[in-house]
């Protein structure tokens, strides 16, 4: 049976914004969390608790991360561990994963990147428990076989693939149900008669036949043929000649497999590979030419200049890992694989709390986030707070990154109301660089971003947008934008108030 408890993660750390930061947006995921403010509160917590994910800093007074991940590793094998670094720390985030750590992530940190190094820690942990699941359940299944009569017939009836067996003469003495429905004709109609009665193209009729003489050219080797069937259906023929004690041939066994999965998967991995080529061989390059440098000037006097190559090679990095990220949230939106339970969500308060987590990015820059609530009471949302926050938290993370040092940014929250329908409307305004006009329709196609001299310094995936349009959409929802070269941009945000 399903475990329906909340797994529980820790997190540790000296600073209390990050505990509480950490506390709000992991809670959101259904997660149970608890905090401790030093390593030895934090393993004294896990001997009491049953912990699947620790989030630990690695520079803590007394006790620091290093050594806290060593303990876990030696007292708690099973414990997934996630670093928090700061800029001053990526040599031990290093040593950290050396050492068996999962994943790291540096300060300042987003809810997104928080969520998304979880997601893939939790993703781990659900497969690892998946895995052992279906080992027991096997075992049992092959027990509960061993009474059955006809167990050989029971497992080769109910295999995914089609198995067909013939004689050294070519005849027809087992199928399948599977193995029937991919050639169209009936055990009845097949058996006891030749291949050629049953399968009409003549490529695997002469594959069969030589397998089942167990010609020297079949031998020991598993050959395959490929069938294409009516509408672009391709099954994989896979034979194998059988012997008896004395090596006398007796037939052939073959497996057919559908594959036009994995055929329509090749295809589209070629064009998703051709697609983000462009934008991996770039930073990868640089990250190549710039470490390159820093280790041919290993001896030099330059210590701010490497510091400066090390910091970009770091940021590019981090943008590939962004790039990863964006791409598994993407296709699982896609999937409709991300959809949680939708709850009552107060809009205002949950960009609030937005806000406020993004201020130091904010601070970092001379910026200012002027929050206007403009009417009273704004009704709430039934929906799901996880996409919310990846809408809103997106659009003001790219308000700042997009918005020059002193700049300003605005979010209004209000209502639209029409005779048939309330709309939540949330303006998210700034006096950054702006669109120019060619531009805009563009924003929200995968991989799509705006290169010039304000914004080639600027990482990103081009992945943004798209997400967030995607989500308004699931929503029932719609993004406009307005924007002006050098001027600044405003995206608006209308949600339906009864969205459920």
């Amino acid at each position: 049976m399903k475990n329906n408890t909340p797994k529980k993660v820790l997190v540790i750390d000296d600073e209390r914004d990050i505990r509480d930061g950490c506390e709000r947006i992991l809670t959101r995921l259904d997660l149970e969390v608890l905090t401790a403010q030093n390593g030895q509160s934090g393993l004294d917590i896990l001997s009491k608790e049953d912990i699947c994910i620790v989030i630990c800093d690695i520079k803590m007074p007394g006790m620091d991360g290093i050594e806290v991940l060593a303990q876990i590793q030696a007292l708690y094998p099973s414990v997934i561990v996630i670093m928090i670094t700061g800029f001053s720390t990526v040599e031990n985030a290093i040593e950290a994963m050396k050492k068996g750590a999962y994943d790291f992530i540096s300060k300042p940190f987003t809810p997104d990147q928080l969520r998304i190094v979880v997601k893939r820690a939790l993703e781990t942990l659900h497969l690892t428990e998946e895995a052992y699941l279906l080992k027991i359940e096997r075992q049992r299944n092959l027990a509960d076989l061993q009474t059955e009569q006809s167990r050989i017939r029971t497992i080769i009836e109910t295999l995914p693939n089609g198995v067909l067996v013939t004689n050294i003469s070519g005849e027809v003495v087992l199928m399948n149900q599977v193995s029937q429905q991919y050639l169209g004709k009936s055990q009845e109609h097949c058996l006891g008669k030749n291949i050629e009665t049953c399968i009409t193209d003549k490529g695997l009729c002469d594959y069969i036949r030589e397998i089942s003489a167990c010609s020297p050219a079949s031998g020991k080797e598993m050959h395959s043929y490929e069938l294409i069937l009516p509408e672009q259906r391709f099954i994989l023929a896979q034979g194998r000649p059988v012997t008896g004690e004395d090596n006398e041939c007796m037939g052939a066994v073959v497996t057919l497999s559908d594959i036009t999965a994995l055929k329509v998967f090749d295809r589209l991995k070629s064009e998703f590979v051709a697609k983000v080529s462009h934008e991996l061989r770039s930073p990868l390059s640089i990250i190549h030419e710039q470490l390159a440098m820093v280790l041919k000037e290993k001896n030099g006097d330059q210590p701010d200049n490497n510091q400066y190559i090390l910091g970009r090679a770091k940021e590019k990095t981090k943008t590939l890992i962004s790039l990863i990220g964006d791409l598994l949230d993407i296709s699982k939106i896609e999937a409709g694989k991300t959809k949680q339970e939708a709850i009552e969500v107060h809009v205002d308060d949950l960009i609030k709390k937005i806000i406020e987590f993004v201020h130091s990015q904010a601070q970092q820059k001379d910026q200012s986030i002027l929050l206007n609530v403009t009417d009273k009471k704004i009704p709430p949302l039934i929906a799901d707070p996880v996409a919310l926050e990846s809408i809103f938290g997106n659009l003001i993370t790219n308000a700042i990154k997009y918005t020059p040092d002193g700049g300003k940014i605005w979010v209004d929250i209000d209502t639209l109301t029409d005779k048939k329908k309330t709309d939540i409307r949330v303006k998210i305004k700034d006096n950054g660089f702006g669109i120019e006009e060619k531009h805009l329709s563009k924003i929200f196609e995968k991989f799509y971003r705006i290169k010039d001299d304000n914004t080639r310094f600027i990482n990103g995936t081009g992945l943004g947008l798209p997400i967030v349009k995607s989500l308004i959409d699931s929503m029932g929802g719609q993004i406009l934008v307005e924007s002006t070269a050098g001027k600044g941009s405003q995206f608006t945000v209308l949600l339906p108030a009864e969205q459920r």
